[in-house]
């Protein structure tokens, strides 16, 4: 019971009375959304494609949670933002903890120790991965397929990196200049279907923190595109990266599976001169309207280290705050789309300074 004291926050209207507050209930949590999490892995099957893809080889004399159990309370306190297994011990008897593993919330045992969850996390065997992550991919295809049943029309891949942060002497981690911390550098693949906003995760690749943006991209997508176009043969397949992957090897990739794609193109004098010469007709324009200003155009060019041109839409713009003077930029914006029988292009949008 928090002791008596004088409160302005909360009920003003009646201030300068006393206001005693219990934060002993027994049996509250405060993780009461993660019910969800429950329902909607009940809808997916998420877990347990995931948890088949392991191997019991504990005594099972001594085994007291299953590997279905360890990996359901992992994949849970990570979505309620337990990064680690650090909160294990405080959270073993959490009513809604219990409850997401099918226990009840009062009497039921409690859920494994930091101990466990570890020996768990370093237990599981490369091959057990790459089927864990074979099956979040099935799983995501198949929802999806059967949500639009089977009217799938397009399908965009997109390829991103992201720095995942790291503590001590942690395996594959260094130091990276653009996040400022020691990190791993996994490489994360995401669908979207027939244009729709939602992005969805399909694959992992795990990679040092000092690893070049483009490691793993072509074998990520040689996998990718294949299933893709073999299971939706008359969908558009569009593939968009950031200008870290681009690369000759990669470009050359896309063009021989016969995919769509737009790649952000890094800055260089050819391209900068291509731009500025777009650029004075929008200052006059700005000038006229007292607004930012902008139009798209595009050239053809091509690199020393590709085998032809390739289309590149550039941007040039004059941006105006109030009371700031205008300020011009012009940059390559990255879309570059195969030529085949006819040329077939498509756009994301992106600066490239």
């Amino acid at each position: 019971m928090a002791d008596s004291t004088t409160q302005s926050v909360l009920f003003p209207e009646l201030f300068g009375k006393p206001l005693l507050a219990w934060f002993d209930r027994p049996h509250a949590s405060s993780d009461g959304g993660a019910v969800l999490l429950r329902a909607a892995d009940r809808r997916l099957g998420l877990l347990d494609a995931m948890a088949a893809c392991m191997r019991e080889t504990r005594d099972r004399s001594k085994v007291r949670h299953g590997l279905d159990e360890l990996l359901a309370q992992r994949v849970h306190g990570l979505a309620c933002g337990y990064e680690d297994a650090n909160d294990a011990a405080r959270l073993a008897d959490d009513p809604i903890a219990k409850l997401l593993l099918g226990r009840d919330v009062v009497t039921g045992d409690a859920l494994a120790s930091q101990p466990t969850l570890l020996r768990f996390e370093n237990g599981v065997t490369r091959a057990e991965l790459l089927r864990m992550s074979e099956a979040l991919y099935e799983v995501v295809l198949r929802s999806h397929a059967k949500r639009l049943r089977g009217r799938v029309r397009a399908v965009t891949v997109d390829l991103d990196v992201t720095g995942d942060p790291t503590h001590g002497q942690q395996e594959l981690a260094f130091f990276h200049g653009h996040y400022r911390h020691a990190c791993t550098l996994p490489l994360l693949a995401y669908l979207t279907f027939n244009g729709e906003p939602d992005q969805h995760l399909v694959a992992s690749m795990l990679r040092p923190g000092n690893a070049p943006t483009s490691l793993g991209a072509v074998m990520l997508l040689s996998r990718i595109i294949g299933d893709l176009q073999e299971r939706f043969p008359r969908a558009r397949l569009l593939v968009r990266l950031d200008g870290g992957f681009a690369g000759p090897g990669l470009l050359e990739f896309l063009d021989e599976v016969g995919v769509d794609y737009a790649v952000g193109l890094p800055s260089n004098p050819v391209l900068v001169r291509a731009a500025e010469a777009m650029l004075a007709p929008m200052r006059l324009r700005s000038e006229l309207t007292g607004a930012t200003e902008h139009v798209y155009g595009e050239c053809r060019y091509a690199a020393q280290s590709w085998e032809r041109e390739r289309r590149v839409v550039i941007k040039a713009e004059v941006v105006r705050h109030p009371g700031r003077e205008p300020r011009g930029r012009a940059w390559p914006a990255r879309r570059w789309a195969r030529c085949a029988s006819g040329c077939s292009s498509s756009a994301r949008r992106s600066s490239s300074r």
